[in-house]
């Protein structure tokens, strides 16, 4: 009782805060400027939600305080049930109320006519919510949530319950908000009112379903052209990520550190930048081919312009992303399952064709997964390498920033986008549906990982070396570029273009950051490092929760979760921007935007990672720890975190560069005041600045090589016990290799 009514009373105390001590309404300055504090609480700009209903007319804030009052009264229930069941009708009230009045008035009144209709007209309207109003709407869903435990939902765990109801939140406003904000766009006209002749005339667009490559020789509709181009992509970055994280745990390869820093390269790297460097190599004037056609007389082609670029690009680019989800997996492959394999005279190729392969299926199905969506909502890779061999999310964008100008049209390709995810992940749950891939649990391992077979390490070893020769020559030209004064027409050697960029010069007893990049840096750093750790500890509490708990609507949830990775980022970017320019909540042009954007399009790769790595540990830790007394909350802290240190690591490293490289939706995000790294990118090309584009990605690439170090000392390695072993060599006991841990 003494736990129930001490959260209750936090609860109570944040709503009264949120009435009270904070401006209800967005302060036109900023929240954390702290101007208001000059004015508040008279100002009416800066005024609290009491203020406001009290002297400046806002009456319909009222029913939001009423709901406050009534959770109060509920403190003196004495009934756990009928409190319980109060607090939740109290919290989803205040939650409606809030959205209802938010939508409905706007800055100069009414939104819906049937509201003036019903209630007359409004003598003034309302600006965006502010600090207040956010507050209060995060106390709504705790009192929801608390109410839900005191009638004993998910055994009364009040941090479970807590967690689930946030998220659901959270994912309704930052995904499904926006995100229906843009497909009602599909029935809309220009001047938004409804015309389904848009939609019906788009989703039976020849341009988009053809199968003439199939039938006729010619070329397929832009949605097959995307979908054969994700399966192609998906599966090669899943094998060589497969092979790199084999290469790096299974073998004696002695560059094993290299190769770890080597297959995150490209993830750190703008996509753009990426295919420029392709195109110097492969292109009609690129180097190869150059040399190829005096050497040998090949004439030059235009094969890279097209899906084979695009592919080689994309593989190029998702294939560290494949690594970084499938290491974790390959390490928790219990050694001993394996040792009991031979035991039984089962030869290598035998134990891992039958033993270690199945039990990395978790992780195969999740890199092949994240590897088709990452295919299908990749922006920058077809701009520069598709020629007129345009994918989905291309054609989006030309949709609505386009000489077509047709936001239906751009709906309807989102949903068709949508439809193909949907799709593969639903694959993805049948092919693991009913099976358990449990090796960590709490009795004691053994061993040493099998040896790879023969075959198979000659096999991951030529896909390994030449494919990280690749990579190696395609970096060697992004730096190189850095360095040359004009790519293609004068290649002598300057540091113009880094002086241009990051120039410090000290002036009056300080320094003076005078580069032309240093402002878009600075912000692009702080954006990303605040995004990084939400990411990650959003990301793989939903994981927990998904795989741990059982709550109506799971699957559902995790639908939601998997669209807003789904939907290009030209498409987050636009509907972000429908949704948040107007009240009831406004970002637009503000940091928040930014982050709010990259967490909640970054969050599922942690969500796919965790849900892999939490797959191998036993239902039996959690019951363990519950059972000796201790809550959920301890129990994720001190029993399942330090065994996913590799799938933070991966969100960490994953949701930090994404925020630092992603460009299709920070070019619809960004401002004057926060303005992101690659938008300011995209500019310096646009403007014939090569040079100076090419060194600032070069020390963007630096910069998060080092920040990624720090990631991983800050996590650390996850460390499973493996107990000394001794073999009779000779008639003495000799030990085996081992990994032991303290």
């Amino acid at each position: 009782m003494k736990t129930h009514n001490r959260r209750l009373d936090m609860a109570l105390a944040l709503g009264l805060a949120a009435f009270v001590l904070l401006p209800w309404y967005r302060i036109d300055g900023g929240f954390f400027g702290f101007g208001w504090l000059s004015t508040f609480p008279d100002e009416p700009a800066a005024a609290p939600g009491f203020v406001q209903i009290a002297s400046l007319g806002k009456w319909w804030l009222m029913l939001p305080a009423l709901a406050i009052v009534a959770a109060a009264a509920a403190r003196f229930v004495s009934d756990p049930a009928r409190r319980g069941s109060f607090l939740a009708w109290t919290g989803a009230c205040g939650i409606a109320v809030l959205a209802l009045q938010g939508l409905a008035i706007g800055f100069s009144g009414w939104n819906w006519t049937i509201s003036e209709v019903l209630f007359g007209a409004l003598a003034d309207g309302q600006p965006s919510m502010g600090a207040g109003a956010v507050l209060a709407a995060l106390v709504f869903v705790l009192l929801f949530a608390f109410g839900l435990a005191e009638r004993g939902v998910m055994k009364g765990d009040a941090f479970v319950v807590s967690a689930i109801s946030l998220l659901v939140f959270l994912v309704a406003v930052f995904v499904f908000y926006p995100v229906g904000s843009m497909l009602v766009g599909a029935f809309q006209d220009f001047d938004g009112s409804f015309n389904p002749q848009g939609f019906t005339r788009n989703i039976v667009d020849p341009s988009i379903w053809s199968l003439d490559c199939v039938v006729g020789g010619g070329r397929c509709g832009v949605a097959w052209r995307t979908f054969w181009l994700a399966v192609m992509t998906a599966g090669g970055s899943t094998i060589l990520g497969l092979a790199f994280a084999l290469v790096a745990t299974r073998t004696g390869f002695r560059y094993k550190r290299s190769l770890r820093l080597l297959t995150v390269l490209p993830i750190i790297t703008p996509p753009f930048v990426v295919g420029l460097a392709l195109t110097l190599l492969f292109g009609r004037s690129g180097v190869i081919t150059e040399a190829l056609s005096t050497l040998i007389g090949v004439e030059p082609g235009r094969w890279l312009y097209g899906l084979t670029g695009i592919w080689i690009a994309q593989v190029l680019s998702f294939t560290p992303i494949s690594f970084l989800v499938l290491i974790g997996v390959v390490e928790g492959v219990s050694p001993s399952m394996e040792e009991a394999s031979q035991t039984l005279r089962a030869d290598r190729w035998r134990t891992f064709w039958r033993i270690s392969l199945p039990l990395m299926k978790p992780g195969l199905a999740n890199a092949f997964l994240i590897g088709f969506i990452e295919s299908m909502a990749d922006f920058g890779n077809p701009l520069v390498l598709g020629g007129s061999h345009g994918v989905l999310s291309t054609e989006i964008f030309f949709a609505v920033v386009g000489s077509q100008n047709d936001p239906s049209r751009a709906a309807v390709l989102a949903i068709i986008l949508l439809c193909f995810t949907l799709t593969a992940f639903l694959a993805q749950r049948f092919w693991l549906s009913g099976k358990s891939f449990a090796t960590v649990t709490g009795k004691g391992d053994s061993g040493a990982h099998a040896a790879l077979p023969r075959t198979v390490s000659i096999a991951v070893h030529a896909l390994v070396i030449p494919w990280a020769f690749f990579t190696l020559v395609v970096y060697g030209m992004i730096l190189v570029g850095g360095f040359v004064k004009t790519w293609g027409l004068d290649n002598s050697l300057t540091l113009t273009h880094y002086i241009k960029a990051f120039s410090v010069e000290f002036r009056d007893g300080g320094i003076a950051w005078t580069g032309v990049a240093w402002n878009s840096f600075w912000t692009t750093m702080e954006i990303a490092l605040i995004s990084a750790p939400l990411t990650a500890a959003v990301g793989l509490l939903t994981a927990y929760l998904i795989v741990r708990q059982r709550f109506a609507g799971r699957e559902l949830f995790e639908f939601a979760l998997m669209m807003s990775f789904a939907i290009p980022g030209t498409v987050i970017g636009i509907s972000y921007i429908m949704a948040f320019n107007l009240p009831p909540l406004e970002m637009t042009g503000s940091a928040l935007i930014l982050v709010a954007c990259f967490v909640f399009r970054n969050m599922p790769v942690g969500v796919r990672g965790g849900v892999a790595a939490m797959s191998q540990l036993d239902r039996s830790l959690d019951e363990a720890s519950l059972t000796l007394r201790a809550d959920s909350f301890r129990t994720i802290r001190k029993v399942i975190l330090p065994l996913l240190r590799p799938a933070i690591t991966a969100a960490l490293v994953y949701s930090f560069v994404r925020a630092i490289t992603s460009i299709s939706a920070v070019i619809f995000l960004v401002s004057a005041e926060y303005n992101m790294a690659t938008a300011y990118i995209v500019g310096l090309v646009e403007n014939g600045e090569y040079g100076v584009a090419i060194a600032y990605s070069s020390m963007l690439i630096v910069v998060m090589i080092t920040v990624i170090a720090g990631f991983q000392l800050l996590v650390g390695e996850r460390r499973l016990r493996r107990e000394n072993r001794v073999q009779a060599v000779a008639g003495a006991p000799v030990p085996l290799p081992q990994e032991k841990t303290a």
